[in-house]
Order: structure tokens, then sequence, then C-alpha cells
């Protein structure tokens, strides 16, 4: 059984940044490499996915 990730966002860069989105709330910064073989990645902290653009259906 999968959980799905709380939030997915399609990015067209291999290096996103994430600090939760919600200002004081969210968690420090940081960044995140997309492996080009996997096309996605999450957030350590939050947990959101981040899908290099051309990789959705995978």
């Amino acid at each position: 059984m999968t959980i799905e990730a709380p939030e997915t966002k399609i990015v067209e860069s291999s290096r996103v940044a994430c600090d939760g989105g919600e200002g004081a709330l969210g968690h420090p910064r940081v960044w995140l490499q997309i492996p080009e073989d996997l096309g996605w990645v999450e957030c350590p902290y939050c947990d959101c996915k981040y899908v290099l653009k051309g990789h959705e259906g995978e």
C-alpha cells in the first residue's frame, strides 16, 4: 500500500528549492536534485513531491 504525497508539483528544472511554502510555518529552505533516471524527488521535511516535466506518468 502506497501513500500519496501531500502535494505534487510539476517542475521544469531538475534542481528545486523547497521551504514548505507556508512562511513562518514552513521549514528551512532545502535544495533538492531530481535524479534524471527517476524523474522525481520528495522533500525530506514536508514530503512534497517534485516531478520533472515529462515524467508525470512514471
